[in-house]
């Protein structure tokens, strides 16, 4: 096994984990938590980049309060990923620079902004990630999909831009759409096309039988390879008026989680560095599954 297999989680800071006593009495502040998390694995995947854009500011305090080794994956910001995005969420200079029509609108979509705003958010996304990139611990840019997001020309396009946004880093392609990998030709042609533009394949493990669901490969694309596990809550997962909290509230089982040990294993010889993370957040499950698979992974 050649590459370097880094195990975590989807969030040090989330609700219902800090509620579950995790963290021990007295680690209450953001610089405490991270630095208790990282004495317990090497990577997580920072998730409040999705809701708005990330700052140099906190990223130059991630990498202080990190050992060396430390990796951390960013989660692209919603707009990128062609969800609907509340404005507020919008710098405030961005806001104020809409056109008019656009300015009452609670919430806006990538293709709503002009071209010009585009480049303004991607270049304050890039420069944001400069302290974690120059110290070595930036790990991929997530870029996860929705499911109207469909197989096409235009699609395909966008992806490809990724590489020019973003040059200097890693995007990482998440699907939420069983088209792009639920047959076993058009999955042919996608591994390929990645393959070709050296893009990490997002494997997943998630609640099957869902237009959003895509199926458990292990595939690598590129030299990082990534997998997250949102549990198997397939009774919450599309459910109306389902919490992410409920969504997610979903703990492996010991077989659940043997199966991937032979895939990530398999991703671990054909890539130089797998990131496996727990995306089932709910209480300390993710924290806990993310022990048990380190220790199934070390095991002989």
């Amino acid at each position: 096994m050649g590459a370097t297999i880094l195990v975590g989680t989807c969030s040090w800071t989330d609700k219902t984990l800090l509620e579950s006593g995790w963290y021990p009495r007295g680690v209450n502040t953001p610089e405490e938590r991270l630095r208790y998390y990282a004495q317990h694995f090497p990577i997580v995947e920072v998730d409040s980049s999705y809701y708005a854009l990330p700052n140099e500011r906190n990223a130059g305090l991630w990498v202080e309060r990190t050992p060396p080794y430390f990796r951390f994956d960013i989660k692209a910001f919603s707009l990128f990923t062609h969800h609907p995005t509340p404005i507020s969420a919008l710098p405030r200079d961005v806001r104020e620079a809409l056109p008019h029509g656009l300015r009452e609108r609670e919430r806006l979509y990538y293709r709503d902004l002009p071209p010009e705003l585009r480049d303004e958010l991607w270049e304050r996304f890039a420069a944001a990630l400069l302290p974690l990139d120059s110290a070595g611990k930036l790990g991929v840019i997530l870029f996860q999909f929705p499911p109207w997001f469909l197989p096409g020309k235009e699609s395909r396009r966008y992806i490809q831009e990724l590489r020019e946004r973003l040059p200097q880093y890693t995007p990482a392609i998440e699907f939420r759409q069983e088209r792009w990998l639920g047959e076993e030709r058009d999955r042919a042609a996608v591994l390929r096309f990645l393959r070709e533009h050296r893009l990490p394949l997002v494997c997943v493990d998630e609640p099957q039988g869902f237009v959003s669901s895509v199926p458990p490969l292990a595939e690598a694309t590129a030299e990082v390879s990534v997998v997250r596990l949102h549990g198997r809550n397939a009774t919450a997962w599309q459910a109306k008026g389902a919490t992410v909290a409920e969504r997610f509230n979903y703990l492996y089982e010991r077989g659940e989680l043997e199966e991937w040990v032979p895939r990530v294993r398999k991703l671990a010889q054909e890539a130089q560095e797998v990131h496996v993370l727990f995306n089932n957040c709910f209480r300390d499950y993710a924290v806990r599954n993310a022990h048990q698979m380190t220790e199934l992974l070390a095991a002989r």
